[in-house]
């Protein structure tokens, strides 16, 4: 028994409410689950750069370390084998120097350290206690750039 003989058959149609309920839950989901970091803003004060200060180019003592364990400060080869007697010669360097001005010995001397790449790291270590022993601060590594 066919009742409907005129009508055309119903179409289908997708319900979507189910769908939007699982998206509707996956987005909650997701809102639980993600962390956000929160970024701190650092109080700093940022230095301010003075022209006339770069003008004076501090005092340097140029320390060299080769792969046996020989020093030279200033390009002048040294005897001293430990801390104490390159303290000496690093103090003695400070006073003899040729920008051993007023102004040159105002600022803290900079202890330059060239050190051979097969120096012991002991060499290096003399070299960094005895500029400690001498009152220097300010110490930095030479280093080149590797050839390509």
């Amino acid at each position: 028994m066919n009742f409907r003989k005129g009508r055309a058959p119903a179409e289908p149609e997708i319900n979507l409410i189910p769908f939007i309920d699982v998206l509707l839950v996956i987005v909650i989901f997701l809102m639980v689950t993600t962390t956000y970091s929160k970024f701190t803003a650092l109080q700093i004060t940022l230095p301010v750069a003075d022209a006339e200060k770069a003008l004076q180019q501090p005092q340097e003592i140029n320390v060299a370390v080769d792969a046996r364990g020989n020093y030279a400060i200033d390009n002048v080869r040294i005897a001293a084998r430990d801390a104490a007697g390159l303290a000496e010669a690093l103090t003695g360097a400070i006073k003899s120097s040729p920008k051993g001005s007023a102004a040159a010995s105002a600022a803290d001397p900079v202890v330059i350290i060239n050190a051979d790449a097969m120096a012991t790291h002991q060499t290096v270590i003399n070299v960094l206690e005895a500029a400690r022993q001498a009152g220097l601060a300010k110490i930095t590594f030479a280093a080149q750039t590797a050839a390509k």
